[in-house]
């Protein structure tokens, strides 16, 4: 039997009054996913536990199998292991965002999806500049990170910055604002923004008219974090692809392959095709593959609404569509679509309420639910279940 789970990154929303109170889940094109509803069955899932924040780092750690109330330990830790950055026990991994801010407020969370070449660049200057503070390392387009040597930092409160875009920068620093450590950090993050504001990679935006990456925002700290091999706890050799170093860190830590893509960019452009031609691929040596799409995260943050329609349509014509006309032909097969959590255009950010999903099984059970979105699943069998149940049931059923 061969495993895929299809995660589309913040793909379930609310009814939208423009969509005639439907959801963008609802009004989209997907025969292919309402097909895994047909002929499998559906349920409700729970991937982020009370009292956690509803970040893809807790909510795909569920999706994977795992406990976040017994693993989790922060999402810097994952992304450092994705950027090769090998923690010590006394080190806390920072998540570090190149944004754009003006007149005090937090403009842009992303920086106008700055380049990672336009990046590096900027990470090189922060190094030689703050190398007393810590170490940064380079990830991809504004996502990076840094590490502190100090352990303590591991209990200071952060804000991820695409939940408070708009807002004073002021009310979101690193708490409590009296402690010497978040001082210092907070400091660092006000001095990087009088260094980068004249940087000549952001002078060269601000002449193209685009965003310039004129200050870091830390947050989403955490130690290195200890957890059994995904093939110690399953039993199963796994894989996963994608173009976010959060998931790719989770891969690591879980002994996961994680798959390089050419073209996995983590946002609207990310090659679709080559993300299921490779798991198709990986399928001959390995028993579970994870497919992870960023694209209707990113249109849920951006509030854009075609977007995220075009994104999960292409979800579903050029991965679900190849994976139906593939997998049977090969394998006998499972095949499940989710979201990690919710990503509603209204807000613009991440939600905790339950995801619907869908999964089938060749020679498995099939409820009578005839399409899948956020309300049709809750006719099907599967019920409500916590998230880090939700692979041994994909496994069992």
């Amino acid at each position: 039997m061969k495993y895929v789970v299809v995660i589309g990154d913040g793909m379930a929303d609310y009814p939208l009054e423009e969509l005639g109170g439907k959801t963008p889940l609802q009004t989209a094109e997907t025969p292919n996913m309402d097909r895994v509803a047909q002929e499998g069955v559906c349920g409700m899932l729970k991937t982020v536990p009370d009292g956690m924040e509803a970040g893809s780092d807790v909510a795909n750690l569920s999706i994977m199998g795992y406990d976040p109330h017994e693993y989790y330990t922060g999402r810097g830790p994952l992304e450092a292991a994705s950027m090769g950055a090998e923690l010590q026990s006394n080190e806390v991994a920072f998540r570090c965002n190149l944004i754009n801010t003006e007149k005090g407020l937090l403009s842009d969370f992303n920086a106008g999806h700055i380049s990672t070449a336009e990046a590096s660049e900027i990470i090189a200057y922060l190094n030689q500049s703050f190398y007393q503070y810590g170490k940064f390392y380079l990830g991809t387009s504004y996502r990076h990170l840094f590490v502190s040597p100090q352990t303590d930092a591991a209990d200071l409160e952060s804000t991820p910055p695409h939940d408070v875009v708009g807002e004073p920068l002021s009310q979101h620093r690193l708490q409590p604002e009296d402690d010497s450590l978040a001082r210092e950090l907070n400091q660092l993050m006000d001095l990087s923004h009088e260094k980068l504001e004249t940087h000549p990679v952001n002078q060269k935006r601000s002449r193209e008219s685009q965003k310039t990456a004129n200050m870091i925002w830390l947050w989403g700290q955490g130690l290195k974090p200890q957890m059994p091999s995904f093939k110690e706890k399953y039993g199963l050799k796994g894989a996963t692809i994608t173009g976010v170093d959060l998931i790719k860190g989770l891969g690591v830590y879980l002994g996961l392959t994680n798959i390089k893509v050419p073209g996995a960019t983590g946002y609207y452009d990310t090659d679709y095709c080559g993300k299921v031609n490779y798991a198709l691929e990986a399928l001959e040596d390995h028993d579970l593959v994870f497919i992870h799409v960023e694209a209707p995260d990113e249109a849920g943050h951006a509030g854009d609404l075609k977007e995220k329609i075009k994104a999960i349509e292409r979800i579903d014509n050029r991965i679900m569509g190849k994976l139906w006309e593939e997998l049977p032909q090969h394998h006998d097969f499972a095949l499940a679509i989710l979201p990690d959590h919710l990503t509603p255009l209204s807000v613009r950010t991440h939600t905790p309420e339950p995801v619907p999903y869908a999964m089938f099984k060749s020679g498995g059970q099939k409820d009578d639910v005839e399409c899948y979105h956020e309300f049709s699943v809750k006719n099907g069998s599967q019920g409500l279940l916590e998230g880090y149940k939700f692979l041994r049931n994909f496994m069992d059923y």
